[in-house]
Order: structure tokens, then C-alpha cells, then sequence
């Protein structure tokens, strides 16, 4: 069976994260399930969509087990003659990877109590040093 040819704009109308596909290398990929897997965060694949995003995908690095990942979330190829051939390059929006996924909001605070836990600790040394 052929694979099926898609459009740029066709492509171009699943740009959402709950309708996300991706054109990688003159491949066609829907990438929706992977989105909450991503290791990068679903932003960095949903800002790819609508071009081809093969210099997005290369400039990371992704490993061989990542490449061939793409192969599950194939749909068909993409008519290369429907993309711009002059493009000004803009690399996908790289969010703060946040590993354990903290909330900025205790992450905020514990950079203020940190400092002056640490701060009262030396103060409180201190006074107990002079007192002997």
C-alpha cells in the first residue's frame, strides 16, 4: 500500500495539542500520543507544526532510540513541492525543562528561605561562639 501524500497545509491544521503532526525529513508524523512523553514538553513539539521541522528535530540531537520512536507516529509523506523553499529558520521555543515538574511558585520561595535559613544559621553560630 502507498503511503499517503499530504500538503503542507494540510499538515499545517494539526497545531494543537490535541491534534499534533509534525514534518520531519519529507515524513509525515502524528505526534499527539507522544506529547505528554516528550521529554522537551509538548511546546516545543506543538510550536514546530505548520513547517518542516527537520532542522528542529536535528539541531537537539535525539539519539538512534528517539529517531526510530518516529516510526510508530507515521502517517504518510509530505509533497515537498508545498513547502517554501526560502524559509527564515526560527528554532522551536525551548521551555525551562523542569525535571520534577515543581511548581515555579515553591521554587520562588524556597530561593528566598533558602538564603535566610542559611543566614540565621551564621548569625545563631555566631552568637553562640561569642557567648562562650
Amino acid at each position: 500500500m502507498a503511503a499517503k501524500t499530504f500538503t503542507l497545509s494540510e499538515v499545517s491544521k494539526h497545531n494543537t495539542p490535541k491534534d499534533c503532526w509534525l514534518v520531519i525529513h519529507n515524513k509525515v508524523y502524528d505526534v499527539t500520543k507522544f506529547l505528554e512523553d516528550h521529554p522537551g514538553g509538548d511546546d516545543v513539539l506543538v510550536s514546530s507544526t505548520g513547517k518542516d521541522a527537520s532542522d528542529d528535530f536535528d539541531d537537539v540531537g535525539h539519539s538512534i532510540t528517539a529517531t526510530s520512536l518516529l516510526d510508530d507516529f507515521y502517517v504518510g509523506d509530505i509533497d515537498s513541492s508545498t513547502i517554501p523553499s526560502k524559509v527564515e529558520y526560527t528554532p522551536a521555543k525551548q521551555p525551562h525543562y523542569n525535571q520534577d515538574k515543581t511548581s515555579d511558585f515553591i521554587i520562588k520561595i524556597l530561593q528566598f528561605l533558602v538564603p535566610l535559613f542559611i543566614l540565621g544559621v551564621a548569625v545563631g553560630i555566631r552568637f553562640y561562639n561569642k557567648s562562650t
